[in-house]
């Protein structure tokens, strides 16, 4: 058997810089805490952090607008502060993994400032003339912000793209020169000792030549059929694997590749095709997301079938990146949970049908102790540039209720997975000794890795028990995945996991209702085997045989 590369079997821990822990007190987290945590991390048992941009920056857009690819934002720390980051991880086998954004800049960039006055950078963006009769260049949309993907300056004849905020102009990748200086950047940071990188909206990279209108029957116009998946970005990536990733072959390569098919996902990190290692898709995280923001029913069958669909493409050979939850998603057992009801059980069922699937894990700050969406009241709290953009299309253009556009927010907005996190229960939740950058959520008193730690049947000992759990148990890495398709109850799904003849059964109750699981035809203990587990018995709870309770997770062995 071929030796495993360490990503296929790590469980990564995604940080949002800002709100990890503020180790000088400003109300801003920092590099420096996240080292003070890293005994933590290590007892918690992952293996790699994914870290946010930590990269200088005006910060208009959560650090993804770069203006220096070589400097640490200096809220963040210094140089030093980074290079201790990666030497203290080592030491405990963690990896760091950086963000690689590289499908736009800042516009306060020194390519961008320079191209502006048309030196030599000029050719690292994309410019292009209004039509003739003073239209903008084509009719793009952004799917983001609801407006224009076009801005021209008031000292230029030309407008330069950006698919995002008019802060991020789009990179020009048909340009050789701009993409030499993209490799540099990485290797510079490989050099640095980072273990891999996740590439931010890497499959928009390639754009359409002549960036040709979006036919005006096309909903919303927002032209992801000219730069999302756009063939030469297979062009790009095999030669960012020739110049740089070929000569750092433990090096992570994980692309964001939203609206990807699993045959084009496949296209990515077929090993033999030499691009990437790892994808994200969003599919199962997003179907209750509609256009403009608005917010859909849950439906567990509908998310359920999508998980599956990805777990067993392409004949079980995808190479899937698990996660519920992100910097860009609500909180887990807000979305996916009952909050109000069974948060300690719906975050450990959670955590369990997650975890025990087959790919690379990644676990979002937080999602350990299981803490919530902020459900703010005011809307001037939410500070996120989508959470603010989003509210002003839909009531100024859409016309949207005010009622309606905070109930959405308060279930999606990007602002639930970036307050800081709780450590304990004191004023600013062990964050900071000061007010933080961002308003708290106002459960930390209740929810916090302190009060955890003391608690024995807590959301964190059960995340390391599983995490534990996962790691001595080769099916759970090498297995394959069936989903379990007999007559299961309303509510009730699970998956079979299936290495050398051993059989796991992971059942998960999605709903908040008590459910008969066994009757004269439906016999459990010859369907599934020997229950050996439930996250109700570790929680403390009772858990009754042949019937699996609200939120409740069982696993068999056979």
């Amino acid at each position: 058997m071929t030796k495993r590369k360490w990503w296929q079997d790590a469980i990564i821990y995604e940080i949002y810089p800002r709100s990890y822990v503020d180790s000088n007190n400003d109300g801003i987290g920092d590099l420096m805490g996240i080292v003070s945590k890293l005994d933590y991390l290590q007892t918690l048992g992952i293996n790699a952090l994914w870290l946010c941009p930590v990269y200088e920056t005006p910060n208009v857009d959560s650090g993804y607008d770069v203006a220096d690819y070589y400097k640490i934002a200096k809220d963040l720390g210094t140089m030093k502060h980074m290079e201790l980051l990666i030497e203290e991880a080592h030491k405990r086998d963690i990896k760091i993994i950086m963000e690689l954004v590289a499908n736009h800049t800042s516009n306060k960039h020194y390519w961008f400032i320079n191209a502006l006055n048309k030196g030599r950078y000029r050719d690292f963006y994309i410019w292009k003339k209004g039509k003739n009769n003073g239209e903008l260049p084509n009719n793009w949309m952004s799917s983001k912000t609801g407006k224009s993907v076009w801005t021209k300056p008031k000292t230029d004849d030309e407008y330069y793209l950006h698919l995002y905020t008019e802060a991020q102009p789009d990179l020009n990748w048909s340009n050789r020169e701009l993409r030499t200086e993209i490799y540099s950047i990485m290797k510079f940071w490989l050099n640095k000792g980072v273990d891999g990188f996740r590439m931010d909206v890497i499959n928009k990279i390639a754009k359409a030549e002549g960036l040709p209108d979006v036919p005006t029957n096309t909903p919303f116009l927002y032209g992801e059929m000219y730069f999302e998946n756009y063939p030469d970005v297979h062009r790009y990536l095999k030669e960012m694997y020739e110049e740089v990733l070929v000569h750092y072959p433990d090096c992570l390569a994980m692309g964001q590749t939203s609206g990807v098919s699993p045959e084009q996902a496949y296209a990515y990190t077929n090993p033999s095709l030499k691009e990437l290692n790892l994808f994200l898709q969003f599919e199962h995280v997003n179907i209750d997301y509609g256009k403009e923001g608005k917010k859909l029913e849950f439906l567990p069958k509908e998310f359920y079938d999508s998980i599956m669909k990805w777990q067993t493409g392409i004949d079980n050979k995808l190479n899937n990146t698990v996660f519920l939850g992100s910097h860009d998603l609500p909180r887990t057992v807000s979305h996916y949970g009952n909050v109000s009801d069974y948060l300690k059980e719906s975050a450990t069922m959670l955590a369990t049908f997650q975890l025990l699937l087959k790919g690379t894990q990644v676990i979002y700050y937080g999602e350990e102790i299981g803490m919530t969406n902020v459900n703010y009241v005011d809307i001037n709290d939410y500070i996120d540039t989508r959470s603010r953009s989003t509210y002003d299309y839909r009531i100024n253009v859409c016309k949207d209720k005010v009622v309606d556009v905070e109930q959405d927010l308060r279930a999606l907005a990007r602002d639930n997975a970036r307050y800081p996190m709780q450590w304990n229960n004191s004023t600013f939740s062990g964050f900071s000794s000061v007010k933080p950058w961002m308003k708290n959520c106002n459960n930390y008193e209740q929810i916090n890795v302190e009060c955890q730690l003391e608690d024995n049947y807590s959301v964190l000992k059960y995340y390391k028990w599983l995490i534990s759990f996962k790691k001595t148990n080769a099916t759970f890495n090498i297995g394959k995945i069936f989903p379990i398709n007999d007559k299961l109850p309303e509510g009730i799904y699970g998956y079979r996991r299936v290495y050398n003849n051993i059989n796991y059964s992971i059942i998960c109750n999605f709903e908040a209702t008590t459910v008969d699981f066994a009757d004269e035809t439906h016999q459990v203990s010859s369907l599934y085997g020997v229950e050996i587990d439930s996250n109700y018995i570790k929680l403390g709870l009772v858990s009754k045989l042949n019937k699996i309770k609200p939120y409740e997770v069982k696993i068999y062995k056979k």
